[in-house]
C-alpha cells in the first residue's frame, strides 16, 4: 500500500534555501572581484589577450574612406 512521504519542515526548507543563496552570493562576489581587477589592470591570476583584429579593422576602414 502506498504511503505518502513526510512533509519537509519549514526550517529545513529555509536552511536549504539559505545555503543556495549563499553559494550564489559567493560566486557573484568572485565574478565582481575578477571584473574589478581586470578593469584596474591588477589581475595576477587571469590572463587575457586583446583582439588585434578589432583595432586593425577600424584603422583599415578609415584608410579606405580617406582614399
Amino acid at each position: 500500500m502506498a504511503v505518502p512521504k513526510k512533509r519537509t519542515s519549514k526550517s529545513k526548507t529555509r536552511i536549504r534555501k539559505a545555503i543556495w543563496k549563499n553559494k550564489a552570493k559567493k560566486s557573484a562576489l568572485k565574478a565582481f572581484s575578477l571584473a574589478k581587477s581586470i578593469l584596474t589592470n591588477r589581475s595576477k591570476s587571469f590572463y587575457y589577450t586583446i583582439n588585434d583584429k578589432l583595432f586593425n579593422s577600424s584603422k583599415s576602414i578609415s584608410k579606405i574612406e580617406e582614399i
